[in-house]
């Protein structure tokens, strides 16, 4: 039995508000309890890495969340899943741009000598700045009117950027706790972006091999400037 088919694949207007809504609630709590724990001495021993931290790994789960949409839909065959996925994307930059926010003001107070010297020695700087980087094109362009602008598919093309953003965040992730030898969550991030982009791949080949085989152009007898020969 179908247990999705019970719900339906276009939600009503009431209905996608509420789940939206919830949605956007839930992803702004992390954010929220950032202060409530600043305000009741609850950040730790050390309140400027756990502020990076939590910043750091709620910006990587929504990029995968971001990148679940479209297997979600997939699965379960809820269209409205796919109205989801610009809320989440934009959240993911929201909390990457607080986490690059955190780190030039908080961690180094604006030291820009000492932030770009870091940035080039330490290898899972480079991998999250390129990330970040990247990822700022896609929230620029993540209108409505974007999309026209550039046209469907060259906007198609830009925002398949977000899978080299996804591998740059998690290798940021993995090189950063390799310094520690504590690779148990980065290994889960990366098995579940390995998942993510693996179901797109075998889709992809799925798909390409049902594809028909042209057939060869037969021997046309007519003049060369025919519209045959062409």
């Amino acid at each position: 039995m179908n247990v999705f088919r019970f719900v339906p694949a276009a939600l009503p207007p009431r209905a996608f508000a509420a789940v939206r809504g919830a949605l956007f609630v839930l992803a702004l709590l992390p954010f929220v309890r950032l202060f409530v724990l600043g305000g009741t001495a609850g950040l730790g021993a050390n309140p400027v890495e756990f502020v990076l931290r939590s910043l750091g790994t709620w910006t990587l789960v929504l990029l995968l969340a971001t990148l679940a949409i479209t297997p979600l839909r997939w699965l379960t065959g809820w269209a409205w899943l796919l109205r989801l996925r610009r809320m989440l994307g934009l959240y993911a930059f929201f909390y990457g741009t607080m986490h690059v926010t955190a780190y030039v003001w908080i961690d180094h107070f604006f030291d820009w000598a000492a932030i770009a010297a870091d940035i080039v020695k330490r290898p899972y700087l480079t991998l999250g700045f390129a990330a970040y980087v990247l990822l700022i094109p896609l929230a620029v362009t993540s209108t409505n009117a974007m999309v026209r602008r550039l046209g469907g598919r060259n906007w198609q093309r830009l925002h398949r950027a977000v899978y080299a953003i996804a591998v740059l965040g998690v290798m940021h992730y993995w090189y950063h706790k390799l310094a520690k030898n504590d690779l148990a969550q980065p290994t889960v991030y990366a098995l579940l972006l390995g998942v993510l982009l693996g179901v797109r791949l075998l889709r992809w080949l799925s798909r390409s091999s049902r594809l028909p085989v042209a057939a060869a152009p037969a021997p046309c007898q007519g003049r060369r400037d025919s519209p045959a020969n062409s």
